[in-house]
């Protein structure tokens, strides 16, 4: 009986291995054509018609949004390489025990701010901002929205940081910033 089961799981083994490697060589002779970053272009834009609007009015949409992704990428690559950092710190034998409880607070800190950063996108996107980027730094937080029909003004600048403030507990000064 043991025997058997050996057969199976070699078989078995064997079998998707050369599953793999067929596929392999069947999307290296044959590739995608679609590459994933040709989809958002920068001419990238939704007409859009209102009644009583001349028709076929365009807007660009995806171009301030895909900024805010760029800008997002940014932070979570600043992170992450300070992730890192705080990881081999704590794993290095050479580290006291006071500097790897360090470590593990401040990893503690930037995955809560991250959270936070988001929580509150969320929210300012539940205000009625189609899209925002939040990033917040010592005490400073840098709000940047899109602000619905293009206009923007100090009154939706104040609502902002007003909520900010108050959802905040230790944010001390807040940035507001109107992509158009």
């Amino acid at each position: 009986m043991l025997k058997a089961n050996k057969r199976t799981v070699w078989f078995l083994t064997l079998l998707s291995l050369v599953a793999v490697i067929s596929i392999y060589y069947l999307k290296k002779e044959a590739p995608m054509t679609l590459d994933g970053m040709a989809i958002f272009g920068d001419n990238d834009a939704v007409t859009v018609s209102k009644t009583g609007d001349a028709e076929g009015e365009t807007k660009t949409v995806y171009a301030d949004s895909m900024a805010f992704e760029e800008l997002r990428m940014e932070v979570r690559n600043e992170r992450s390489n300070l992730q890192d950092q705080l990881l081999s710190k704590v794993q290095s034998p050479d580290t006291t025990a006071e500097e790897k409880s360090a470590a593990y607070d401040e990893m503690a800190e930037l995955t809560k701010l991250t959270s936070a950063e988001t929580s509150m996108e969320t929210k300012l996107k539940a205000l009625g901002y189609p899209e925002a980027f939040v990033r917040k730094d010592n005490g400073k937080v840098t709000v940047s929205v899109i602000a619905e029909d293009g206009g923007h003004s100090t009154k939706m600048a104040a609502e902002i940081t007003q909520y900010v403030l108050t959802s905040w507990e230790d944010a001390r000064t807040v940035q507001v910033e109107f992509m158009e």
